[in-house]
């Protein structure tokens, strides 16, 4: 068995953090980023300096009335840091990276400094299990697993590769969809939470059979 890129001693007390709604990244999936903030670019440019090119990817917390692009929001408490593994600088100055899922984290201070981004402490002592080379879900039925989805995807009108859907390992099935799928950014953070493979693959059926019975006669999903 290979060995693990990390181990829990290897993971860093303090990562810079990425707060953005809607954006969710799991151990072992990718997430790509449109990168063009400015000081986003500056977090990148810090983050490629370090041995472990981790960014910290958090979703804040919705605020009724909230004004969106406040500096002082409240973040969730859980988030998922990735390994930046792919880079590629654009004409007009973005960048578009790839973030691999690492391990999840618990938020602790926010560190001051001279950043214009934000730095937080975080502890990694309760997701030591997402360092492993790959979760099992025991109870994973594909057959039934795919008419949910199947259903799902015609509802809310959307494309996929069933071939490759039947083949493809349950782990990254499970946390491909949870990324992919169009769901709130709350829904989104109970995927994120959930303790395990299986349980993520009973919320991800829930949300899609909820999102159905939500649809109305026409079956649009928002």
């Amino acid at each position: 068995m290979a060995k693990a890129i990390f181990t829990l001693a290897d993971l860093p007390d303090c990562i810079p953090v990425f707060p953005l709604p809607g954006a969710l990244l799991l151990p072992r999936a990718r997430l790509p980023l449109n990168i063009f903030e400015p000081r986003y670019l500056a977090m990148l440019e810090d983050t490629l300096k370090t041995p472990h090119r981790l960014i910290g990817m958090v979703q804040p917390v919705p605020v009724p009335g909230g004004r969106p692009g406040a500096d002082t929001v409240r973040l969730h408490q859980i988030g998922c840091a990735g390994r930046v593994t792919a880079l590629q600088e654009t004409e007009d100055g973005r960048y578009l990276i790839t973030l691999s899922g690492v391990c999840r984290f618990r938020m602790g201070d926010q560190r001051e400094g001279f950043t214009p981004y934000l730095r937080a402490e975080v502890d990694w002592s309760d997701f030591e299990r997402d360092l492993a080379r790959v979760e099992r879900d025991p109870g994973f039925d594909r057959d039934a697993f795919l008419e949910v989805l199947a259903r799902f995807f015609a509802a809310a009108q959307l494309n996929s590769d069933w071939d490759s859907l039947k083949e493809a390992e349950p782990e990254l099935l499970i946390n491909s969809l949870s990324i992919l799928c169009p769901f709130d950014p709350e829904e989104k953070q109970a995927l994120l939470e959930a303790p395990t493979l299986e349980t993520r693959r009973e919320t991800l059926v829930t949300l899609m059979e909820f999102a159905l019975r939500s649809g109305g006669d026409e079956g649009q999903i928002q």
